[in-house]
């Protein structure tokens, strides 16, 4: 299963997800699910990328993000929604190796675990 973890900035666009997607998922991924913060999963933008591609979508509270250790934690995320990683704590939420970490793609953040 290759996981990829989503951080938005609200109000972003389904092609702004998936155009951050496309730029770090290894080719030939199987299995891809995306993961977020559980706030981002209602994003319209986020559900339908996950929609357009037949993808799992799912969202997970702050505090089960923040428990994940990760290679670049930041401050101000942490200040903005309580977990200092979105994009890499997700992917790494339910084990695995950190495959691609934290990128930033206009105003979307992924990383991919497998």
């Amino acid at each position: 299963m290759t996981v990829v973890g989503v951080g938005a900035r609200p109000g972003v666009s389904a092609a702004e997800v998936l155009a951050a997607v496309d730029a770090v998922l290894p080719a030939g991924a199987a299995g891809v699910r995306l993961a977020t913060l559980d706030t981002r999963a209602a994003e319209p933008g986020v559900v339908a990328a996950a929609a357009a591609r037949g993808w799992p979508l799912t969202g997970h509270p702050a505090t089960a993000l923040a428990a994940v250790p990760v290679p670049s934690p930041s401050p101000r995320v942490a200040a903005a929604v309580g977990t200092p990683s979105v994009a890499e704590a997700a992917a790494l939420l339910d084990g695995g190796t950190l495959l691609v970490g934290r990128t930033v793609v206009g105003r979307v953040t992924v990383a991919v675990a497998r």
